[in-house]
C-alpha cells in the first residue's frame, strides 16, 4: 500500500501523459515572444549608434574640406559631397540627411574665419516596410564641426 502512495505523490495523482512535452512547447512561444522585441531593440539601437557615428563623422569631413576650397561656393559643393559620401560609408542614405554651414565672421574665405558644418540626420525605424511613405523616425540626429580658413592656401 505504501508504493502506490509513492507512486502517486510523484505522478500529481494523474497517470494521464497528455502534458506530455508542453514545457517545450510554452519555452518556446515564452523565448520568440521574449527575443523578437529585445532583438529588434538592440538593432534600433545599433542603427542610431551608427547614424551618431555617421554624423560626426560626416560634419568633420565637410568642415575640412569646405575650408581647403578656394571660395565659399566650391566648398560647398565639396563639402555636400564629403557629407554624401561619409553617410554612405555608416550606410545611411543622403535623402536622410541636411547639411547646413556658418562662417563667423560672413566672409567664409578671409583668413581666420571659423566655418562650421552642421549635419542632420533622420534614422528611420528598421525592417519597417513603406517607411518611405509613413516616415517613421526613432531618431533625430545632428553633428557639428569647425574649422578655421588658414592664412595660406
Amino acid at each position: 500500500m505504501d508504493w502506490c502512495i509513492k507512486d502517486s505523490a510523484l505522478d500529481g495523482g494523474q497517470n494521464d501523459d497528455t502534458e506530455r512535452g508542453s514545457a517545450v512547447v510554452e519555452f518556446t512561444f515564452l523565448a520568440v515572444l521574449l527575443m523578437v522585441p529585445l532583438v529588434y531593440f538592440i538593432i534600433t539601437v545599433g542603427q542610431i549608434q551608427g547614424g551618431s557615428f555617421a554624423v560626426v563623422g560626416a560634419a568633420d569631413q565637410a568642415a575640412k574640406v569646405f575650408v581647403a576650397q578656394a571660395d565659399p561656393e566650391s566648398g560647398r559643393i565639396a563639402a555636400e559631397q564629403a557629407v554624401m559620401l561619409a553617410l554612405a560609408d555608416h550606410g545611411h542614405p543622403a535623402a536622410n540627411a541636411h547639411m547646413e554651414t556658418v562662417c563667423q565672421p560672413a566672409d567664409c574665405s578671409a583668413a581666420g574665419s571659423a566655418v562650421t558644418v552642421t549635419v542632420h540626420l533622420s534614422v528611420p525605424l528598421p525592417f519597417v516596410p513603406f517607411n518611405d511613405s509613413l516616415g517613421l523616425t526613432v531618431s533625430e540626429l545632428s553633428g557639428s564641426a569647425t574649422q578655421i580658413v588658414g592664412r595660406f592656401r
